[in-house]
């Protein structure tokens, strides 16, 4: 079989297991967000992948939202002390920001590779210019 066929896969489960996008069993990192060049078992190529600064922006807005809803419940009832934000809060929204962005990752590259993202190619659709 020189090109074996792959049933569609779920982008969401397959981004939250941080797999590769076509045959759903390779890892898709080799670091915690660096992106192999390669799938090790379809041999799919990761090169069309590019999400840039989505997931941190993305996460981030997420996280801030929730977490400042919550830290603000927490203010309003509890009334800590400052180093108690300091202490609970901060690595709180920290660590949610962290185990939120290699998933959020991996499912922006799994919706690129369904949907076949690619570099945008502009052409001149009339006259522009002396031409």
């Amino acid at each position: 079989m020189a090109n074996p066929q792959y049933p569609p896969l779920s982008t969401v489960k397959t981004g939250l297991a941080c797999r590769c996008p076509r045959c759903g069993k390779g890892p898709l990192f080799k670091g915690y967000l660096t992106l192999r060049a390669e799938c090790p078992e379809c041999g799919l190529s990761y090169a069309f992948a590019d999400p840039a600064d989505g997931p941190a922006f993305f996460v981030m807005s997420a996280v801030g939202i929730i977490g400042m809803i919550l830290l603000m419940a927490f203010e309003f009832t509890v009334h800590p002390p400052i180093w108690v934000h300091a202490v609970v809060t901060l690595p709180l929204l920290v660590a949610m920001c962290l185990g939120c962005l290699r998933p959020f990752k991996a499912w922006l590259v799994a919706e690129q590779f369904i949907h076949k993202a690619a570099p945008p190619e502009f052409s001149s659709n009339g006259k522009h210019g002396p031409y």
